[in-house]
């Protein structure tokens, strides 16, 4: 892929369906029950009512989709996790052996893996190969990878998008492997936001205070050493970030371009989010935020998107565990937009709420 077939790509990005969402919004109204009184599911099931095109969305088939990598920066001591558990947990996730992978298939939903990046040769069965490179280089001395090389990783994620929507999938979680991904997100978050690096890193899987400082260390450097500039979010990608950020930037992308609701996981995932929302803003269209992540930067990229999570659990995991959780809440929606009578249907006349809706007769001021 190149820069002007990005912006093309971009350029053909089409909105969530108005009218649908406004059919949906009415059909909302008309259901048995005070107005409003289901709270976010409502405003959910209008969202993916105009994401999908129809009245009555529906959320059977599932998906989460994990990006798999390695980061050159871990030389640098900013995990505790040695580089080879990144292999170990792909093959376990292919096993349904890791946090994501058994809550997904509890919930019958499905698993995709992708290896973008790992640092081996190895053909790892169940797992896709859509490899760019062996890892990325280390931020701190070197690009983590050539522009080019960015531009292939979301080329990879916007394929696996579509190849999701071309199976039927109607709603896609968007998950990562690959020690040393917290630092790599924290510098590219940082980048984009101006923020300082002590704003936007966390102790990612467990890290010593000593360890922590360094890793805050790190990020500056590699901030100083590359200077990326915000206006360029590819560029940001290419010199700070990694594959796998990459890839999932490109996966949020291809889920605007193809209607399918995009679940954000945790803080790699929100990263990716607000990187694919830079580079087009209305791809924020089709983001629903899972849980709030513990890591500190979380807050800083959601308020970015404008967005707050749904669920508020103190995950840390990552790897895409919140997306089959947040594929439930969808289900909600979906079942209470489709399913419930409305007033006519439960034979009760609503006049008795015609008061109530001129107005909010719901909330009572906190004393």
């Amino acid at each position: 892929m190149t820069d002007a077939e990005l912006r093309a790509y971009i350029e053909a990005v089409t909105p969530p369906d108005r009218s649908c969402m406004e059919a949906a919004r009415k059909r909302q109204a008309e259901l048995a029950k005070p107005p409003g009184s289901l709270g976010k599911l409502e405003e959910y099931s209008v969202r993916l009512a105009g994401i999908q095109g129809c009245v009555r969305p529906r959320m059977d088939r599932r998906q989460v989709l994990v990006l798999a990598a390695d980061n050159g920066v871990v030389a640098e001591g900013v995990s505790s996790a040695p580089q080879s558990v990144t292999l170990a947990q792909v093959i376990n996730m292919t096993r349904h052996k890791t946090g994501m992978s058994a809550l997904a298939y509890a919930f019958e939903d499905e698993v995709v893996v992708a290896d973008v990046g790992i640092n081996t040769d190895r053909c790892i069965p169940g797992v896709e190969n859509r490899k760019v490179r062996r890892s990325t280089g280390n931020i701190c001395r070197e690009a983590a990878m050539t522009r080019q090389e960015a531009l292939a990783a979301m080329s990879a994620g916007m394929a696996l998008a579509a190849q999701a929507a071309q199976r039927g999938v109607q709603a896609l979680g968007i998950g990562e492997m690959g020690i040393g991904n917290t630092t790599t997100s924290a510098a590219v978050l940082a980048a984009l936001t101006h923020a300082p690096a002590q704003a936007v890193t966390g102790r990612g899987g467990g890290l010593t205070d000593a360890a922590f400082e360094k890793k805050k260390q790190v990020i500056d450097r590699a901030l100083a050493l590359h200077r990326p500039d915000p206006a360029d979010p590819v560029g940001v990608l290419a010199a700070v970030g990694g594959l796998d950020l990459a890839a999932m930037t490109g996966a949020f992308l291809g889920c605007a371009q193809n209607h399918v609701p995009a679940v954000v996981d945790g803080y790699i995932s929100i990263v990716a989010a607000l990187t694919a929302v830079r580079l087009c803003p209305a791809a924020g269209e089709y983001l629903f935020l899972s849980h709030a992540s513990y890591e500190i930067g979380y807050r800083i990229a959601a308020e970015e998107l404008r967005q707050e999570p749904c669920l508020l659990l103190e995950m840390r995991l990552g790897e895409g565990s919140g997306c089959p959780l947040m594929f439930q809440i969808m289900r909600a929606a979906c079942a209470v937009l489709c399913e419930m009578a409305t007033f006519e249907e439960a034979s009760i006349h609503d006049g008795y709420l015609d008061e109530i809706r001129k107005t909010d007769a719901f909330t009572v001021a906190r004393p």
